[in-house]
């Protein structure tokens, strides 16, 4: 086949797919501790605040240090961020699962440095694509490992079914070290190849070493929606198999099941998200009023619908539309930045809000099921992705309409 033939592609999919498998290895650990969470719950052996409280720090954790990694990444090669970030992150996975039982305060704090050590991948990874690839290539790479940290909730969700909360927890330390070494020797390869350079795109001296520049690209406007996907892609899906299993009545064993299955069904959102944005003529900002117009009607009746079924599929409905609008921003505007040579500190700084927003949303809604319900959490969920419309309304035309 000619595609094969086509040096520049091939060299795409290489280096898109060993991104996609390392992100995968990323979103199986970030995604262990949602899934094993009512085994750990139930018959009281770890309470829901508890783990509200682990997965807080996480994402605390995660968010500074997407922030500070995002910055690193436009100086370091993407080989040592990715390759030392899954060991590191590996390393005090298994630290976390060792002393849970014997020391709760030391666990906690390591497994928030799980989250630190994870977050020094997806910047450099973005990085490295989007300055390795040509533009319709870096959009293609981007939907793999987007795809990749969908499919990391149902993998989670397949292992919890299977395995004890401990071993699945392990079973994560295998995997980051495995795809550790994996991503160093590939990297070094690509090196040698050719396939990967740095160092070919310099941040903008211009207004302030380039920060002027991003807001040249609606950086503002894009904070305000990674921080409202960022609460339903991370937090709403962390509490999902809880939500099932207590608000919706199913056995810790079925709710892991229903998960594995809901969240194989919204990992599949990235394509969809990608072939409404061509329907759309290639209209990120049109997809991405859509797509949260979508996910608050199905948030509205999630609330007014109780049948097990029909709500669970309402529910993959609401979280699959919120998505489609991060797919936009992971996937269509994070790697438009190629040219201000700050992709690593753009997509850090947004990967920072998303998950601050999400380890603050983690924390209020562990405290909420026992003060107000599930019920009316639902209604919290609703109102957040209403801001999310909001931000997308297409103000720059309706003012130029008026005038």
């Amino acid at each position: 086949m000619t595609i094969f033939k086509n040096k520049k592609v091939m060299n795409a999919i290489y280096l898109g797919t060993l991104c996609s498998v390392s992100y995968l290895a990323v979103y199986f650990a970030r995604n262990m501790l949602s899934a094993v969470t009512p085994q750990m719950t139930e018959g009281g052996l770890y309470s829901e605040e508890f783990i509200g409280d682990l997965s807080s720090l996480y994402f605390i954790f995660y968010a500074v240090g997407q922030l500070i990694n995002g910055l690193i990444g436009d100086r370091i090669k993407a080989k040592y961020m990715i390759s030392f970030g899954l060991f590191l992150a590996g390393a005090s996975n298994i630290v976390f699962v060792y002393l849970l039982p014997q020391n709760a305060t030391v666990a906690t704090i390591s497994y928030g440095l799980t989250g630190f050590f994870l977050s020094m991948i997806y910047a450099p990874m973005t990085k490295v694509v989007s300055e390795n690839t040509e533009p319709i290539y870096a959009t293609r790479c981007s939907m793999g490992y987007t795809f990749a940290s969908f499919f990391g909730s149902p993998m989670a969700g397949i292992a919890a079914a299977l395995l004890t909360w401990q071993s699945v927890l392990y079973s994560g330390t295998v995997i980051l070290t495995v795809m550790a070494v994996t991503a160093f020797i590939c990297f070094t390869l690509f090196e040698r190849k050719g396939i990967v350079k740095y160092g070919q795109y310099k941040p903008s001296k211009e207004k302030g070493n380039g920060i002027g520049v991003l807001f040249k690209h609606r950086i503002v406007k894009f904070t305000l929606i990674s921080m409202i996907t960022g609460v339903i892609r991370t937090s709403v899906v962390f509490w999902m198999p809880t939500y099932i299993a207590q608000y919706l009545g199913f056995s810790s064993e079925n709710a892991a099941m229903i998960f594995t299955v809901a969240t194989f069904v919204i990992s599949l959102t990235t394509f969809i998200a990608i072939f409404v944005y061509e329907k759309l003529g290639h209209n990120m900002d049109a997809t991405i009023l859509l797509m949260f117009c979508v996910s608050a009607i199905a948030f509205a009746l999630l609330y007014v619908i109780k049948a097990p079924i029909v709500n669970i599929s309402i529910m993959v409905i609401a979280i699959m539309a919120s998505n489609g609008a991060a797919t936009m921003l992971w996937s269509r505007y994070c790697p438009s930045l190629r040219d201000t040579g700050m992709v690593s500190s753009a997509t850090g700084f947004l990967d920072f809000v998303s998950y601050m927003s999400a380890a603050i949303s983690s924390k209020l809604f562990a405290n909420a099921v026992g003060a107000i319900g599930w019920g009316n959490l639902i209604l919290v969920w609703f109102a957040i992705i209403l801001c999310g419309v909001a931000v997308a309304l297409p103000y720059n035309k309706i003012f130029k309409r008026k005038l």
